[in-house]
C-alpha cells in the first residue's frame, strides 16, 4: 500500500478467499499473530494450489502478490514456518513473509534470519 491507498480490513470471524477464473489479480496483505495463522495459512495454500492449477491448465485465476506479516513470541512458536518458507521459494516475488518475534532469547537459525525482525 502507498499513502492514500484504499484498503479493506477484516478482523476475526468467518472469512475466506475464493477467487474465480477470470477475476482480476489482487494484492493481499495477511496479518497474523500466534495461532491466528491457521486460517491465513489455509489461504496461502489455496493461492498456491490455484497458481499450480493455472500453470498446468493455462487458464483460471492469475495470482497477485501476497504479503504475510506473522508475529509470535519466538521462532519456535511460528507455526508452519518451514511451509511458509517453501511457498516463498516456490513463488518468488509473489509470496513474501516477514516474521516478527517479541521475546526471542536464542539465536535465530540462518534460514529464518533474513525474514525475521524483533528481539
Amino acid at each position: 500500500c502507498t499513502l492514500d491507498s484504499e484498503v479493506a480490513l477484516r478482523v476475526g470471524g468467518d472469512f475466506f478467499f475464493d477467487p474465480q477464473p477470470g477475476d482480476s489479480p489482487v494484492k493481499l496483505v495477511l496479518i497474523a499473530g500466534g495461532v491466528g495463522i491457521n486460517p491465513l495459512f489455509s489461504i496461502l495454500l489455496h493461492i498456491a494450489d490455484l497458481q499450480g492449477y493455472q500453470e498446468g491448465k493455462g487458464n483460471g485465476y492469475k495470482m497477485g502478490t501476497v504479503k504475510l506479516y506473522y508475529s509470535a513470541k519466538n521462532t519456535s512458536e511460528l507455526l508452519f514456518k518451514k511451509n511458509i518458507l517453501g511457498l516463498m521459494n516456490a513463488f518468488p516475488g509473489k509470496i513474501t513473509c516477514r516474521f516478527h518475534v517479541t521475546q526471542q532469547r536464542l539465536q535465530i537459525c540462518k534460514e529464518l534470519q533474513p525474514h525475521v525482525t524483533g528481539k
